[in-house]
């Protein structure tokens, strides 16, 4: 019992609460996660209109400085608030990824805004300001992933003490007797009675 055909153990399905523990971690993290990610989406508008409004820069290059901004205040965001508790024994690797992995999400950021304004022809203030939502929303999805996945690793798990109930009981042992410890009446096994 609780062996493979393989003749090794099997390990035991996590408890009910472990489960709900990971769920509301997750829940804590996207949580955290969007709070940072929603100042930096505010920041990356605010930067992409002052730009575009202050400046005869193109709409595509307004956005990536406005991205560029936003990934640094997004960092700062992550790293001290969402993934505090994660390991920070890498930062030059950390930093790195977390630069990769910006810069894919400003492509797919960027590249939304690409398409819809060169590709169609959409660049009313209004269109440009919806395709860079769009573009920010895409590439956060990306982020999301990334981010935990690679960047922000988990520290290892500390192993939680195992619950009384799931060591094995030890084997129950019928108490050995003297003679002189029987009850009344009885006779010793393979002892004749006499009559």
């Amino acid at each position: 019992m609780g062996q493979g055909s393989s003749g090794s153990r099997t390990a035991p399905p996590p408890p009910r609460g472990a489960v709900r523990q990971r769920i509301d971690r997750l829940v804590r993290e996207v949580v955290k996660f969007g709070a940072v990610g929603g100042a930096g989406v505010l920041v990356n508008l605010l930067v992409f209109n002052l730009v575009r409004h202050t400046t005869d820069l193109q709409v595509v290059r307004a956005s990536i400085i406005a991205t560029v901004v936003a990934i640094v205040f997004n960092y700062l965001g992550f790293r001290y608030f969402t993934y505090r508790d994660r390991d920070k024994s890498g930062r030059t690797r950390e930093m790195s990824l977390f630069l990769l992995f910006s810069a894919v999400g400003l492509v797919i950021e960027n590249g939304v805004l690409y398409t819809a304004t060169y590709g169609f022809g959409w660049d009313s203030p209004l269109q440009s300001n919806i395709f860079k939502f769009v573009g920010i929303g895409l590439g956060t999805l990306f982020r999301f992933w990334s981010y935990r996945t690679w960047v922000f690793r988990a520290l290892p798990a500390r192993e939680s003490p195992v619950r009384a109930e799931s060591f094995p009981e030890p084997e129950q042992r019928a108490p050995v007797r003297s003679a002189d410890d029987r009850p009344a009446g009885a006779t010793r096994v393979g002892a004749a009675r006499r009559p």
